[in-house]
């Protein structure tokens, strides 16, 4: 039987024996549930969720018919038992691809690791850290596809966005082009983002600076 199923199996057995402390048995066993599927499964839609645990929990008509369950129950477990070995071979394609962009020419590296390449000087003021910042840019990931542009000038408070920003563009005269490579930690990490920047994604911009307001 798949995990899943045992866990809402054992979560809900107790709710049988109610008492006085019924409310915030369940409360409890929902906060528990919560915490397992927010790790598992971080982009679960939770009224579906909701939906599933109502009808089974009052022996309801389901919406889907058992062979579905059973199917996508076993898909997700599978997938829990490969993603161990996606993350390491993610870590991995990283790890060399940073090496290789390290190696180039003209490559300056921050202390937090994020890799600088001036492709124009900038002769303005720098930005400081609650500055606002008006730039326009593109957006790769490692294999070279774009996953975000702005062509047209942009203006964004510059600590709401990554932390490879924050740090590069502090030292980013207005005026300059540069292109940033960003390590996923300075980035969107081991969570990634939705489904255009997959977990432990290095990103690449290609970055111009055109004003900086406080």
């Amino acid at each position: 039987m798949p995990r899943l199923t045992l866990l809402l199996i054992c979560l809900l057995a107790p709710l049988a024996q109610a008492d006085d402390h019924s409310h915030d048995l369940a409360y409890s066993l929902g906060v528990k549930l919560g915490e397992r599927l927010r790790d598992e499964v971080p982009d679960l839609q939770l009224q579906a969720l909701l939906d599933g645990l109502r009808q089974a929990y009052r022996n309801e008509p389901l919406a889907l018919d058992e062979k579905r369950i059973e199917s996508l129950l076993a898909e997700h477990e599978e997938n829990l038992a490969a993603a161990p070995e996606r993350i390491e071979k993610a870590k991995a394609a990283e790890k060399r691809f940073l090496a290789g962009e390290k190696a180039k020419a003209g490559i300056r590296v921050l202390k937090n690791g994020v890799l600088i390449q001036e492709l124009r000087a900038g002769s303005g003021r720098k930005p400081g850290p609650k500055d606002r910042i008006q730039v326009r840019y593109i957006g790769y990931l490692a294999d070279g596809s774009q996953f975000d542009e702005s062509q047209s000038p942009q203006w964004f408070r510059l600590d709401s966005v990554i932390a490879g920003w924050r740090s590069a563009v502090q030292e980013m005269p207005v005026g300059a082009q540069w292109r940033l490579v960003i390590p996923s930690p300075q980035a969107y990490g081991e969570e990634g983002a939705g489904d255009l920047i997959p977990p432990y994604s290095p990103l690449v911009f290609e970055l111009e600076l055109l004003d900086t307001k406080e």
